[in-house]
């Protein structure tokens, strides 16, 4: 559960669900690592509709598409390294920890685990990042919406997890990248990011309402 699952992009029949479950999944993708040519080039000839023309989506998707057609491989991976990897202190910590106790590898981390065993998931040993590095959140939040394990894969799972592991601190994330002087790509993902974890959350809203 580190890794990403390959991304591929719906079609106007595909449902709401899908379409959810895929924009987590493309984010996780984007979060963890450059994207290579193979995913430049669905940006460059097949992803142009917004998944909610006309709605609070449509200018940050947009965004994106652009900054991602603007790009290369090298030059997006060489702002990546430059934001987010470094010997050392990185520019850009992309861990739950960090936005909440302003320390990696504390409490946050130990509940996430927790909860994470809970819903039967564990980590890839071979991973380089851990559980509350941005990308795995999203990536579980993907699995809860399309995975096929009914009793784990539900709404209110999503909404538990995603109240306690990704409104908390993501929003944070965003803002420190968008206002990063080199951040180009990744300042139209942290845009895309929170336009749509603010969709999500009145998703969420309206659900505790009703």
């Amino acid at each position: 559960m580190t890794d990403a699952a390959p991304i591929s992009f719906s079609s106007l029949d595909d449902s709401d669900e899908l379409a959810r479950a895929e924009l987590y999944g493309l984010l996780s993708r984007l979060w963890l690592a450059p994207p290579d040519a193979e995913l430049l080039q669905q940006f460059g000839v097949a992803v142009t509709q917004a998944p909610e023309p006309g709605g609070l989506l449509e200018g940050p998707w947009m965004e994106l598409v652009g900054a991602l057609r603007a790009t290369t491989p090298e030059a997006a991976a060489a702002e990546h390294a430059a934001l987010f990897l470094a010997i050392g202190k990185p520019e850009i910590f992309s861990y739950a920890s960090f936005y909440l106790t302003g320390f990696l590898n504390e409490k946050p981390l130990a509940t996430l685990r927790h909860d994470l065993a809970s819903l039967g998931l564990t980590r890839d040993e071979g991973s380089m990042e851990t559980e509350d590095h941005i990308a795995y959140v999203l990536e579980v939040m993907r699995y809860l919406i399309a995975g096929d394990d009914v009793a784990v894969c539900n709404l209110e799972q999503q909404r538990r997890f995603f109240r306690a592991h990704v409104q908390p601190w993501v929003g944070q994330l965003c803002a420190t990248v968008q206002a990063h002087p080199r951040a180009r790509v990744w300042a139209a993902v942290a845009m895309f990011t929170q336009a749509f974890l603010d969709v999500e959350i009145q998703g969420f809203d309206m659900l505790e309402v009703s």
